[in-house]
């Protein structure tokens, strides 16, 4: 969905922070007639959009539905591209598969696929991540960028950043980052991060990156297998969190870092996921298909590679691997 003329009116609203806006000027600002204007209303209210008309004085938006429709999320939204047009499931399968799809007919980058609920969402490995409907974000972004396959990797470093960022200025707390994919809150996970490539002979034809957070759930919300090591922001904060804050940041800082890391390089961004790491300096195990590691994780390079120098002084390189904190 693109943004429509009923988006822009709620934008409108929402910018006018209470205080009523005349029928009237609507339909002068938008170019339509004061029927329309109207007809705008009542689907916004519809959504469950909280309107009321004042006399003589206009209509005055008092809350917003807490959804994920575009009709949420665009008004206000800080980015060029991302989040520009965005595809609404209430309940899918999976926003990733929903992604891949809408990728291969050609849309637009910045493209974001939101569901509320996902009835078979997957982190890496293809395991399952518990998805409650209303409770999370469930988002799935298609980028374009114009840049070789090699330098794919680190857009699921990029994007931790940008999740971590969003988190801390939606929310005041201090997220960590355990390499590659996970943010943690108090030591508890909170988000996973899943990038997939689309490619051919030709290179990147789309990065799809899937964002799963945790944002209202409660303790019963989660399965008693993840109950002890999964955590909300809700959770952590007492509060209720608003999920459209949450997008909004994220495609604003997802934006923001895509561009830096296509004109300058991993270089700033490396520093940045650094200072968030929880794995940077800890002895940690590597889990790996074929061999577990145990060493000091050092690092990562500039290919967002993790860097585990064993017992014996060996460095090894680390693609793709479990990691646990020894404790």
């Amino acid at each position: 969905m693109n943004i429509t003329v009923t988006n822009k009116l709620a934008q409108r609203l929402m910018e006018a922070s209470g205080e009523p806006v005349s029928g009237q000027q609507l339909a002068d600002e938008f170019g339509i007639s004061r029927t329309s204007v109207w007809k705008h209303i009542k689907d916004l209210q519809e959504k469950g959009y909280e309107i009321t008309s004042v006399k003589k004085k206009g209509y005055v938006l008092s809350d917003i539905p807490d959804s994920l429709e575009a009709s949420t999320i665009q008004p206000l939204l800080k980015t060029q591209l991302l989040g520009k047009t965005i595809e609404y499931i209430a309940s899918t399968e999976s926003t990733q598969i929903i992604a891949h799809q809408l990728a291969q007919t050609g849309v637009s980058h910045g493209t974001a696929v939101l569901a509320e609920e996902q009835t078979a969402g997957r982190g890496r490995m293809a395991r399952k991540w518990d998805s409650a409907y209303g409770k999370g974000i469930w988002m799935s972004i298609i980028l374009r960028p114009d840049i070789p396959v090699q330098r794919a990797p680190q857009f699921t470093l990029i994007a931790a950043v940008a999740v971590v960022r969003a988190i801390e200025e939606v929310t005041g707390l201090r997220p960590d980052i355990k390499w590659p994919n996970d943010i943690l809150v108090n030591g508890k996970k909170c988000t996973g991060i899943l990038t997939e490539l689309q490619s051919d002979a030709d290179g990147i034809q789309a990065l799809i990156i899937g964002i799963g957070l945790n944002a209202n759930q409660e303790a019963d919300d989660f399965s008693e297998e993840v109950r002890n090591i999964a955590t909300s922001l809700k959770m952590e904060t007492g509060k209720h969190v608003s999920r459209q804050e949450l997008v909004r940041s994220i495609l604003f800082y997802l934006e923001q870092y895509t561009e830096i890391y296509i004109k300058e390089g991993f270089g700033v961004l490396k520093l940045m996921w650094e200072s968030y790491s929880t794995t940077i300096g800890k002895k940690v195990r590597a889990r790996m298909a074929r061999e577990t590691l145990e060493g000091i994780a050092e690092g990562i390079t500039d290919d967002g590679v993790l860097q585990l120098r064993t017992a014996d002084g060996k460095l090894h390189g680390i693609y793709s691997a479990d990691i646990e904190m020894e404790k």
